[in-house]
């Protein structure tokens, strides 16, 4: 095969993927950032980071403060905070649970799920716990980024009502965590 064909198939190829990966970016981009703020039964605030004298990173505090401000203003009754247990030793969900109650949410409306140790998890562990107390719309709670490929992992789990909310921060990492859900989304995509 001619060695032009090849480069300009290579460039070709190269040019639509590049193409598609900021339209899906901008799409996400803009599907994080418009919360969809509707009453449900449950709020699942996924986990993030614990710092290592034990109290939630800026980004987990700002998902945990979304979550206050919108308990507060009605919007549901009960929390699921979702994390696994990090590499600092801490629980994030008993950190996450914590830091809630500080707040002013009581405990017995925090539901713990301590195996959400990434977005499919919680996904599954969301469904399960649901089910068992008959709760049928979520809100999601967790960074603009993240939000489409959460909602994702939620509706291939036959969950129909699930709206979202961002956490609002807003940090130069997110530049890194923006172009990481491209292969994040299609890798659930094809679960």
């Amino acid at each position: 095969m001619d060695s032009a064909i090849i480069k300009r198939f290579i460039l070709l190829a190269g040019s639509f993927l590049f193409t598609w990966f900021i339209i899906h970016t901008v799409f996400v981009v803009i599907d994080g950032l418009n919360d969809e703020i509707e009453p449900v039964d449950v709020a699942v605030v996924l986990g993030n980071k614990v710092e290592t004298n034990g109290q939630p990173s800026d980004r987990l505090k700002a998902r945990l403060d979304k979550s206050v401000e919108l308990y507060k203003e009605g919007y549901f009754p009960f929390i699921i905070v979702s994390g696994g247990m990090g590499k600092e030793g801490y629980d994030e969900a008993k950190v996450m649970k914590s830091y809630l109650v500080d707040a002013g949410v009581p405990a017995a409306f925090i539901i713990e799920d301590s195996n959400g140790y990434n977005s499919y998890m919680t996904a599954q562990n969301t469904r399960k716990i649901m089910n068992e107390n008959d709760l049928d719309s979520a809100m999601v709670i967790t960074q603009y980024f993240h939000i489409s490929r959460t909602k994702l992992a939620f509706r291939k789990l036959n969950m129909k009502e699930v709206y979202a909310a961002h956490a609002t921060i807003f940090e130069v990492r997110d530049i890194y965590s923006v172009i990481r859900e491209f292969p994040a989304f299609y890798k659930y995509l094809l679960k």
